[in-house]
């Protein structure tokens, strides 16, 4: 299971047996993608699609070196369950 990044739909995307799951983000700052929506197709379910699809996105997130902001529950969840990705979770800087 491989994830895409589509940008021309701001999302990142696992296809699997012709179906789709996905990851919706937003750019609102330059190099910070706002992660607002998962969905995994209920046919999908329960076979590590949304796991995979949560930590091959935050992968290609780190790997560009950039920051996000998690909305997403499940992608809240999925940070809580591995800390290691709380590095790109993107904090204002102070003043």
């Amino acid at each position: 299971m491989t994830v895409v990044n589509n940008t021309a739909f701001n999302r990142f995307e696992l296809e699997k047996n012709g179906e789709l799951a996905v990851l919706e983000y937003s750019i609102p700052k330059e190099d910070v993608l706002l992660l607002s929506h998962t969905e995994v197709p209920e046919s999908m379910s329960g076979q590590g699609v949304g796991s995979a699809l949560a930590k091959q996105s935050l992968e290609m997130i780190k790997s560009a070196g950039w920051k996000m902001i998690p909305v997403c529950p499940f992608i809240i969840s999925y940070i809580k369950r591995h800390p290691e990705y709380q590095e790109l979770v993107y904090t204002l800087p102070e003043n």
